[in-house]
């Protein structure tokens, strides 16, 4: 019988490298949705709202707000 070696484990540790060409985004706002397989996270900004917004927000009970990023990862990545 042939000699067979289990896999090399090796453990690390990963670090975000910064990069300053990467672009910062602000959001001051989060919406999580998920599913049984991943969660996603969209990151709005809320500005402040004028008069008019603010009428609408009451009739209407939205404020639309920009999308600035949308993550999804999976659900292993959440902690429990």
């Amino acid at each position: 019988m042939a000699d067979q070696q289990a896999p090399k484990q090796i453990n690390f540790t990963i670090l975000p490298e910064e990069d300053s060409s990467t672009p910062r985004t602000y959001a001051n706002f989060c919406s999580i949705a998920h599913t049984p397989f991943d969660f996603t996270l969209t990151f709005c900004e809320v500005m402040p709202l004028s008069e008019k917004e603010i009428k609408e927000a009451e009739t209407h009970h939205v404020v639309r707000a920009p999308v600035r990023a949308k993550i999804v990862v999976p659900v292993q990545f959440v902690p429990t």
